[in-house]
C-alpha cells in the first residue's frame, strides 16, 4: 500500500471511531495485564559452587553447567551418563551456599584468591596433616560456629560473587529463559534449619556490588534482613528471601520466640512479612505442607515426611516442634499473631523446589535423577545413604516445582509475581491451577471462555485479600486445575481453610470441592471415598482410566464467619502413580525393603487468600 493512502485510510479511522465509540474497545481485555502464563522452574538448586555439594562428590558441574541444562541441553551427569531434560525450565535460581562460596572447588585447583585467604591456610594445615574429616567440616563449622571459623576476606567473597553474578546473567534470555541471581543463607542454631534461598531481581550491575550475607555474619535472621535492606537501599535493586526445610528445624522455622529467646515482636513481624513473601513448601528433604499428628483428620497429611530430628542429625523430633515446622500450622499462628502484633509474620505464599546438589535439576518420578551425585541411578542407589551420616537415598523426595503466574517470561515478571505470592508449588507434575477469591463469583463463571476477566476483575487471585464482607456475604472461590499433559489424571481439588475462631482456637477443615467420577462423599464420616489405583508396580507403569484431565468450580465457604480471620488454599491431588523408587525397582531389577514407599500421589499446593475481618 502506498504509504501516503495508509496515512489518509488511518486518518478517516481515527475519526470514524473518535468519540463515545473509541472508548468502547472491541477487544475486553486490552488494557488488561493479568498474567495469562505459568512459568516452572526450581529456585534451589546448588553446584560445585557449594561446599557440601563439592564434599559430597560434585567436583565437576558449575553453574554454567546448571543453566545449560535446565534450558534443555544434554550434560554428563556424575555417574557418566548423559542426560537431559524432556521438558526444559522456564527459570533457575543457581542458590549455592554464601559460606565459602566456590571455595572448595578453588582451594583444590590452587587459586591464589582462595588459597592465601585463613581459611585457605588452616585447610592447608588439615590436609597437611592428613585431616579430611576436619577439612570437610569446615562448611558444617561455618554454619553453626561462625566465630571459629573465619570467613573469606572481603575482597575475596566480591571476586567469586561477581562471577556468579555474571554467568546467571550470560544465561539469561529474556522471554525465553530466565536465570536469576541467587545464594543460600545458611544458619544452623544447634543443628536446626534456618535456610533461607535469597534471590535477586537484578542483573550483576547492582547484584555484584555487595557481597552476598552469610551464616559467618550473622546466624539471626534479622540480621539477614537488615543485610537485604541495605542492599535494595545501597543499589536500588530488588531482592527477596525464601525459608525451606521447616521440618528439619526442630520448632524454629516459625517460632512464637526470636532466636535470642525474647518474644516476638510487631518489628519482627514487619521485617519478616516484608522479606520473606513466599515459602519452599516441598523439596528433597520431605513435604512441608502439613503434619499428621497435627491434621489427625486430613488423610492425605501424611506426605513425604521426614520428622526424625533436625538438620544436624543432633537432637530428635518432639511433638511441640511440629506446630513451628509445617507450612499449615504457620498460617494459622500467623492469624494469632496478626491479632497480636497487628502484622502477621507468616503471611506467605508457596513454591517447591529441588534443592538438588548435583547441578541437575529433575522433579518427575520417572525422570528423577537424584538430587546428590551418590543418588544418582544405578542398582545401589536405593540402598545407600548420603556418605552414612545424613539419611538413606530412598527416602529423597523427587519435589518439586516453583509455579509463577507472571505476564511474561523475564527476570522483573517472575520476580514480581513472587512479591506478590500469585505462585504455587507441585511435588513433581506439571499441575495447572487457577484460584480466586470473591464475593459476586456466580457458580457459572469458572465455565466461561473469560472466567479470568472475571476472576481478576472482581476477585482477587492466590496470595490476594478477601477484607470488608458486608452482612450476609460468604467468600466464594474459583477454582480450576488442569493434569500434566505428560502425567496422571486429577483424583481430587481440596480448599484447607484455617481460622481463628472467637475463642481465639486455631481450627482447621479440609473441604473436597470437586473431583473425578461418580464418588459421593460419605455421610457418617463426611470423607470422599478414595480413587483407586491403577499402578502395577512390578512393571512401574499405571493408567489415566481412572480420574479426570481437568476439574473446575466455585465453591462458597458453608462455615463463614465474618468476624473471624481466615485462610483458604487449594491442594490438587493427582491419581496414584508410581514412585521412583518402583521406577528404579523394575529397570534395575530390584527386590526392595517392604519399607521402602512404591507408590505415590503427586500433587499441588496453591499460595492462600486471606480474609481479614
Amino acid at each position: 500500500m502506498n504509504r501516503n493512502i495508509f496515512s489518509v485510510c488511518l486518518s478517516i479511522l481515527s475519526t470514524a471511531f473518535s468519540g463515545a465509540a473509541a472508548a468502547a474497545e472491541y477487544s475486553a481485555p486490552v488494557g488488561n495485564a493479568y498474567p495469562q502464563n505459568v512459568y516452572w522452574g526450581d529456585t534451589h538448586l546448588h553446584t560445585r559452587n557449594s561446599a557440601d555439594a563439592y564434599s559430597l562428590g560434585n567436583m565437576n558441574l558449575t553453574p554454567a553447567d546448571a543453566y545449560r541444562f535446565a534450558r534443555g541441553q544434554a550434560v554428563t551427569a556424575h555417574n557418566g551418563m548423559q542426560v537431559q531434560l524432556r521438558r526444559p525450565l522456564d527459570f533457575l535460581v543457581v542458590s549455592d551456599h554464601s559460606e565459602y562460596l566456590g571455595g572448595f572447588y578453588r582451594f583444590n585447583v590452587g587459586d591464589p584468591l582462595v588459597t592465601g585467604t585463613a581459611p585457605g591456610k588452616q585447610w592447608t594445615q588439615y590436609l597437611a596433616d592428613g585431616d579430611m574429616t576436619r577439612f570437610f567440616a569446615a562448611f558444617t563449622a561455618s554454619m553453626s560456629d561462625p566465630e571459629n571459623n573465619p570467613p573469606f576476606p572481603a575482597d575475596t567473597r566480591l571476586a567469586i560473587w561477581r562471577d556468579v553474578a555474571q554467568t546467571a546473567d550470560e544465561h539469561n534470555l529474556p522471554g525465553r529463559f530466565t536465570a536469576l541471581t541467587g545464594y543460600e543463607w545458611t544458619s544452623m542454631i544447634d543443628g536446626n534449619n534456618l535456610h533461607r534461598v535469597v534471590v535477586y531481581k537484578d542483573s550483576a550491575d547492582k547484584v555484584a556490588q555487595l557481597p552476598p550475607f552469610s551464616g559467618q555474619d550473622s546466624l539471626d535472621p534479622r540480621e539477614l534482613w537488615k543485610a537485604l535492606a541495605r542492599y535494595e537501599e545501597s543499589t536500588g535493586g530488588e531482592v527477596l528471601a525464601i525459608a525451606h526445610n521447616g521440618n528439619l528445624s526442630n520448632g524454629m522455622m516459625f517460632p512464637n520466640k526470636s532466636v535470642d529467646g525474647q518474644p516476638l515482636t510487631t518489628a519482627y513481624a514487619e521485617l519478616r512479612a516484608r522479606w520473606e513473601p513466599i515459602y519452599e513448601v516441598t523439596q528433597v528433604k520431605g513435604d512441608g505442607e502439613a503434619h499428621p499428628t497435627l491434621s489427625p483428620d486430613d488423610e492425605f497429611a501424611d506426605y513425604e515426611t521426614w520428622d526424625w530430628d533436625n538438620i544436624g542429625r543432633s537432637q530428635k523430633k518432639e511433638d511441640w516442634m511440629l506446630e513451628h515446622e509445617y507450612a499449615r500450622s504457620a498460617l494459622k499462628l500467623g492469624l494469632r499473631h496478626e491479632k497480636e502484633l497487628g502484622v502477621n509474620p507468616f503471611k506467605f505464599g508457596v513454591i517447591g523446589s529441588t534443592d538438588g546438589h548435583n547441578s541437575i535439576s529433575t522433579t518427575q518420578e520417572d525422570n528423577f535423577f537424584g538430587k546428590f551425585p551418590e543418588s544418582e541411578p544405578g542398582p545401589q542407589r536405593t540402598e545407600n545413604s548420603m556418605a552414612d551420616r545424613l539419611w538413606q537415598n530412598w527416602r529423597i523426595v523427587s519435589s518439586g516445582y516453583a509455579a509463577v503466574w507472571a505476564p511474561e517470561n523475564t527476570r522483573e515478571a517472575i520476580f514480581d509475581a513472587m512479591k506478590r505470592r500469585e505462585t504455587y508449588a507441585t511435588t513433581g507434575s506439571r499441575i495447572t491451577v487457577r484460584f480466586f477469591g470473591g464475593w459476586e463469583f456466580a457458580a457459572n463463571d469458572i465455565h466461561k471462555p473469560n472466567y479470568l476477566d472475571i476472576g481478576y476483575g472482581a476477585g482477587v487471585p492466590m496470595g490476594g485479600d478477601l477484607a470488608g464482607a458486608k452482612r450476609g456475604q460468604t467468600p466464594r472461590f474459583m477454582i480450576a486445575a488442569a493434569k500434566d499433559p505428560d502425567g496422571p489424571n486429577l483424583d481430587r481439588v481440596q480448599v484447607v481453610k484455617g481460622w481463628l475462631d472467637s475463642k481465639g482456637a486455631l481450627q482447621e477443615k479440609v473441604y473436597d470441592v470437586v473431583w473425578s467420577g461418580d464418588r459421593q462423599i460419605d455421610p457418617a464420616t463426611g470423607k470422599l471415598p478414595a480413587v483407586g489405583s491403577t499402578v502395577n508396580i512390578e512393571a512401574a507403569t499405571f493408567e489415566n482410566t481412572i480420574g479426570a484431565p481437568a476439574l473446575a468450580t466455585v465453591w462458597q465457604d458453608p462455615d463463614f464467619d465474618r468476624a473471624e480471620r481466615a485462610f483458604y488454599y487449594v491442594r490438587v491431588l493427582e491419581i496414584p502413580r508410581p514412585r521412583w523408587t518402583a521406577y528404579d525397582a523394575a529397570y534395575f531389577d530390584l527386590e526392595l525393603p517392604e519399607e521402602v514407599p512404591m507408590v505415590i500421589q503427586d500433587r499441588a499446593y496453591t499460595s492462600a487468600i486471606w480474609y481479614t475481618p
